[in-house]
């Protein structure tokens, strides 16, 4: 097998804080690797700028300036931690044989990818960066991220259980993945689709560098709900069961009540009523919101707007189209 050509993805949401500090442990595994004959001198470091607010974009443009490894491309506006991996995944595809996208908080122990590419040489076409144990984690953020991947797979969602978007991917995968058109993306989910041997390499997550943690719990919420609806329509399922037990106990009320009417066993009472028509109205309104959010997403889907618009770029060299 040929020294494959290595392309880093990094997403980068108003990262001044941290960048300057973790750029610089990139670019030397990259020569580490690059002198260790593991992957192609020709690797890149590839910077995404997701609309950053502050001043990323202008740190990515002046790492470029000061060595070839580095490279960078900023989306027009922000749009999200999965769309800005997605940017560039899909922009690096044709330059590359493999892939390796971490976040630049240096959390991530970066020395995994030694192993990730050890991995692909031996065949492997993904290889998937889990973490081995959540030690740095609050009990309630460790209870909520595992209950979290959990609820994923017990709703029929494919999801490797403590991973998140720290991952190896070949160009072949990639090519195969560029044809997932859809607009409601949640990579870890969906990279496992693709199919093709994979293969999960553990790690030890750290302490994030510098700056604040750009993913609130309401974010991650949101993450959660994305990933639910995006790859299963067992929420639905759930429904209908609930709506037929439901169903099958109001009958049975029912027939109790003709009985009770005519054994003149009635006793009049607002409470038995009102606890029944809050219940039922609480289940309708339940109901309807999941319901709405699938709609929702078939709404977004049917407008097939872009995924991602790079509005800037440190070098011509990804001179595709730049709306995908």
């Amino acid at each position: 097998m040929e020294i494959p050509i290595l392309y880093l993805i990094i997403p980068c949401y108003n990262e001044e804080d941290v960048l300057p500090i973790t750029a610089p442990l990139f670019l030397n595994k990259i020569n580490e690797l690059i002198e260790q004959n593991k992957i192609h001198s020709e690797s890149k470091i590839m910077f995404i700028n997701d609309g950053s607010k502050d001043k990323t974009w202008q740190i990515i443009c002046d790492l470029a300036s000061q060595n070839e490894h580095y490279i960078g491309i900023c989306q027009s506006r922000n749009r999200g931690h999965q769309n800005a991996v997605l940017a560039g995944l899909m922009e690096s595809k044709d330059f590359c044989d493999i892939t390796i996208s971490i976040d630049c908080d240096g959390q991530d122990d970066i020395n995994a990818m030694n192993r990730m590419i050890d991995e692909y040489l031996s065949g492997a076409e993904i290889v998937y960066g889990v973490r081995s144990k959540r030690e740095t984690d609050t009990f309630f953020k460790r209870a909520t991220a595992e209950g979290f991947y959990k609820l994923l797979n017990w709703m029929g969602a494919e999801v490797v259980f403590n991973h998140a978007d720290y991952r190896l991917i070949s160009s072949k995968v990639l090519q195969e993945f560029s044809n997932f058109k859809e607009v409601n993306i949640f990579l870890r989910g969906m990279i496992p689709l693709v199919g093709f041997k994979s293969t999960s390499v553990y790690y030890e997550r750290h302490e994030r560098i510098a700056g604040e943690s750009h993913y609130p719990l309401s974010k991650m919420l949101s993450l959660a709900f994305d990933g639910i609806t995006s790859l299963s329509i067992k929420p639905i399922r759930i429904i209908t069961i609930t709506g037929i037990f439901i169903s099958l106990f109001s009958f049975a009320m029912i027939i109790y009540a003709f009985i009770s009417y005519f054994h003149s066993s009635v006793t009049p009472g607002w409470a038995s009523t009102l606890i029944i028509v809050c219940f039922i109205g609480g289940i309708q309104l339940i109901s309807l919101g999941v319901i709405g959010e699938y709609v929702g997403k078939i709404y977004m889907e049917t407008k097939q707007r872009p995924r991602y618009i790079i509005s800037d770029r440190t070098t011509d060299e990804c001179h595709k189209n730049s709306i995908k």
